[in-house]
């Protein structure tokens, strides 16, 4: 069973809006600060990742809006990614609320760059599952 990442966040006042929203760009930082504490717990080291000659790059981003996020709240973050047989992969993360009701969700859809060729890499989940000591965390079982 695949385990899902998550983390709480509180609604910063610097990342809102004039009408006392969270930011677009806020939920962003927001959704890659996970994503970036995913790869940590799962053991990743990020220096031999890129010394290794690849790093993730984020290729498509949507966000859809579901209720408010406003200063003061408190936001769950979770993250899961899902390989398939191509190039890139999913990243999918809910936001929310500590009551459980879902606020948003932002989905990217990621590569593996290789840094010299400057192509996407393919079999991106097995580059994972090489540098990860926990790789179920990356939904990769």
């Amino acid at each position: 069973m695949r385990e899902r990442f998550s983390t709480r966040m509180g609604i910063r006042v610097f990342d809102l809006d004039a009408q006392g929203h969270l930011t677009g760009a806020a939920y962003l930082e927001y959704a890659n600060h996970t994503l970036w504490e995913c790869v940590r717990a799962a053991g990743v080291d990020v220096d031999a990742l890129l010394a290794s000659g690849v790093g993730p790059v984020n290729l498509e981003t949507k966000i859809r809006y579901l209720r408010e996020l406003r200063g003061g709240d408190e936001v769950d973050v979770s993250c899961e990614l899902a390989f398939s047989d191509d190039r890139t992969y999913q990243v999918h993360h809910e936001f929310r609320t500590r009551e459980g009701h879902l606020v948003a969700d932002v989905t990217c859809r990621f590569g593996l760059l290789d840094l010299k060729r400057r192509r996407l890499v393919l079999d991106p989940a097995s580059r994972w599952r090489q540098v990860a000591r926990h790789p179920q965390l990356l939904s990769l079982d």
